[in-house]
């Protein structure tokens, strides 16, 4: 098999022998532009972790110094000391906990209903929702900001937890957990149906578990979404004490300038979470995204 494998790969040398390229050159070249490119990417990962522990003299030091010395932990509790930094952590994690699960929730009914409930319109009914996709957060602001004001949901967290769920976000979980019920045997319904379960029986007890990779997917996706959120924070709050991370990291900036130090260490902390949810879920996250995006 090895011979055929690399039959292409050859030629003839000097005294009539046939010789074939080794693969393992290519495979050399392979893991060292791997390795490239994973050291530019974590490098602004590691020099944010650099910068939260040095004092705020040697940031700008030139040449740039990536490990700290002396190494300055100070500025992680001046964080603590300096802002509610662990109010700011509860908002944005129960809020983000919140979209995630609701997203989750609504968009696997959805995304059942339109893969296996037949009805008239459902493709045109899912091309409008996917439009919706299209419209820029921007461009209905205002209108919302209208609307939350009419129902008095201003200066509270319920615009930055129904809005997402319902909004491009769930349509875009709608999407992912249609195309991956798409793909589920019919033969497991029929059955379920024979012994006489009921439609939300048949999607809570077999279907939703046997999603858990798309689930998996859904899920890191809302969590980033909603935890790295700026925009939609800023336009609804105005009280401090509910705050969510984004709008806190901008109190290290004012018209003295940025501290630095602070901002990173914040950054740092800010960071965990999210890296929590994708180890959690990176398996299944993997499996979810293969799954999902060849199905028809």
């Amino acid at each position: 098999m090895k011979a055929s494998m690399f039959a292409n790969a050859g030629g003839v040398g000097p005294a009539g022998r046939s010789f074939r390229l080794s693969p393992r050159p290519v495979a050399v070249l392979h893991y060292f532009t791997l390795t490239v490119v994973s050291a530019v990417m974590l490098m602004p990962f590691l020099w944010m972790i650099s910068t939260s522990l040095k004092e705020p003299a040697k940031i700008f030091v030139f040449p740039p110094e990536l490990i700290p010395s002396p190494v300055r932990w100070a500025n992680y509790t001046e964080v603590l000391t300096t802002i509610p930094f662990q109010l700011f952590y509860w908002n944005s994690l129960y809020i983000a906990a919140a979209v995630t699960v609701g997203t989750v929730f609504f968009a696997s009914l959805a995304g059942y209903a339109f893969a296996r409930i037949p009805f008239v319109g459902s493709s045109a009914v899912f091309l409008l929702l996917l439009s919706t996709m299209m419209i820029p957060t921007e461009a209905t602001a205002i209108p919302m900001f209208l609307f939350m004001r009419e129902i008095g949901w201003i200066n509270t967290h319920w615009p930055l937890i129904v809005l997402p769920i319902f909004g491009a976000g769930g349509v875009f979980g709608v999407f992912v957990m249609r195309q991956f019920f798409l793909g589920t045997p019919k033969e497991l319904e029929e059955a379920a149906m024979i012994d006489g379960c009921s439609r939300f029986r048949i999607y809570w007890s077999m279907m939703l578990p046997l999603a858990k990779p798309a689930a998996a997917t859904l899920t890191v996706f809302t969590f980033l979404t909603s935890w790295n959120d700026f925009f939609d924070p800023l336009i609804f709050i105005n009280d401090r004490k509910l705050m969510t991370l984004p709008l806190a990291l901008s109190l290290f900036t004012d018209e003295a300038g940025t501290a630095w130090h602070h901002l990173m260490s914040a950054s740092v902390m800010a960071t965990l979470p999210l890296l929590i949810v994708f180890f959690l879920a990176q398996r299944q996250f993997i499996e979810g995204m293969a799954m999902t995006g060849i199905k028809e």
